[in-house]
């Protein structure tokens, strides 16, 4: 998959036909598959397009610019909630359904105007087309260096197996995948070979070459963790954990005050993760996530409705601060052009299945093990703020190819260690 307009274009189209058809069902069942359409409009419109918004945001704003696409699905998810209160009954819900053709209308009127991704040009070798989009965007300002760096990025070469963690390097040189002070100038020679033209790597081909399987791997394990922190679980089932504190009209209030805290601190991600860099981010909603968890398990022990209020509320807003939009940033920010989109695809993948195991599991441990159900979503924030710490470099105000050599150091460390 490539982030171009085509790709673009067919997440809406699927929309139109799924929820037109959906919405004209009124008095009978919605066909599966119009269910396929709309599912696939869904996995399509989380690779391509938080690809497509970190491709042509600029270098400095690249984690505020790259948040808005948490953003603008958080402004859905609040959308959607207060209009589905007036139309939650039968038939009426499928009007619900319906109202998603206003978006994807929208969205195709206004394909036309969005530019193809400079980097996806560059890398169907199209580099004047990609100068000129580049200078569209920026409007008159200097785009030399930065269409430099993409070139760079675009044109890197999968290091050879037999040399990528073997080569003897000095000491002095390795540089560690938490610093963010390497630039281009401290390039690994290895890493700056460049190619006339190459393909790009498959579903498969990430996985076997080996300076792309590191950071393939950590990409995939925070997207599994995205949805094995819970937060899911909490949204879909905030209804069942308000009514314990709650009558059933005000469980439904409260349950629409969680996706406004979503939204708040989706804005509060959106101000800071270009200052605090994605590593702080992630930690502290880790962080929070854990403890939170920890919170809703005493207040559902205890029957204590201020704690579950206050839990459920601290627990989105640890979530929309780092977990929910950071992992969305990574394939674009860590990965060359050649093996983003397939990064992005089996990450997008993972992150799918694992919301789709959370729905389906979740209310059977719920029903047997009650509010205890929580400790494991925080066993999981407990177990990926320790991974995050050790293991994720920060992204902030560095080139793919620095982050490709802080990577090669640590497996070349890792390969000299008996």
């Amino acid at each position: 998959m490539q982030t171009d307009q085509a790709g673009m274009l067919a997440k809406p189209i699927a929309y139109l036909f799924s929820s037109g058809n959906m919405g004209e069902t009124l008095y009978r069942a919605i066909p599966k598959r119009r269910r396929i359409f709309c599912g696939f409009s869904c996995g399509l419109g989380s690779l391509v397009v938080p690809t497509y918004i970190i491709e042509i945001s600029p270098f400095h704003a690249r984690g505020a610019v790259g948040c808005c696409h948490q953003f603008l699905l958080v402004i859905g998810i609040l959308a959607s909630s207060a209009a589905g209160f007036p139309l939650s009954d039968v038939p009426l819900w499928r009007v619900n359904y319906a109202l998603v053709v206003v978006p994807a209308i929208i969205q195709v009127c206004l394909m036309p105007t969005c530019v193809e991704s400079p980097r996806w040009l560059i890398n169907v070798n199209r580099p004047l087309d990609a100068k000129a989009v580049l200078e569209r965007l920026r409007s008159g300002m200097s785009i030399h260096r930065e269409f430099e760096s993409i070139q760079s990025a675009g044109d890197e070469a999968p290091l050879p197996p037999a040399t990528a963690f073997m080569e003897e390097r000095d000491e002095t040189s390795k540089v560690s995948p938490i610093s963010p002070t390497t630039e281009a100038c401290n390039l690994d020679p290895q890493i700056k070979v460049h190619a006339s033209k190459k393909a790009n790597l498959s579903l498969v081909g990430i996985f076997r070459d080996p300076a792309i399987r590191p950071m393939a791997l950590m990409i995939l394990c925070l997207h599994v963790i995205q949805q094995l922190i819970g937060m899911n679980a909490v949204m879909y089932y905030s209804n069942q954990i308000f009514a314990i504190a709650f009558d059933a009209s005000m469980s439904k209030v409260m349950a629409l005050c969680t996706t406004v805290v979503n939204f708040l601190m989706t804005i509060v991600a959106v101000a800071t993760i270009d200052r605090m860099g994605r590593r702080p981010l992630l930690l502290l909603a880790e962080a929070g996530a854990c403890f939170f968890s920890i919170l809703l398990v005493i207040g559902f022990i205890f029957q204590i409705p201020a704690i579950l209020v206050f839990a459920v509320f601290g627990y989105v807003a640890s979530f929309a601060v780092g977990v929910g939009p950071i992992p969305w940033l990574l394939p674009s920010e860590m990965v060359p052009t050649y093996a983003s989109s397939a990064v992005g695809a089996a990450s997008t993948a993972a992150n799918w299945t694992m919301n789709f195991v959370i729905g389906q599991t979740f209310p059977i441990l719920f029903e047997w093990m009650q509010g205890y159900s929580f400790l494991i979503f925080a066993t999981v924030a407990l177990l990926a703020l320790v991974y995050t710490y050790f293991k994720l470099p920060e992204t902030k105000g560095r080139s793919i190819e620095s982050i490709m050599t802080s990577f090669r150091a640590e497996g070349l460390s890792a390969a000299k260690s008996p």
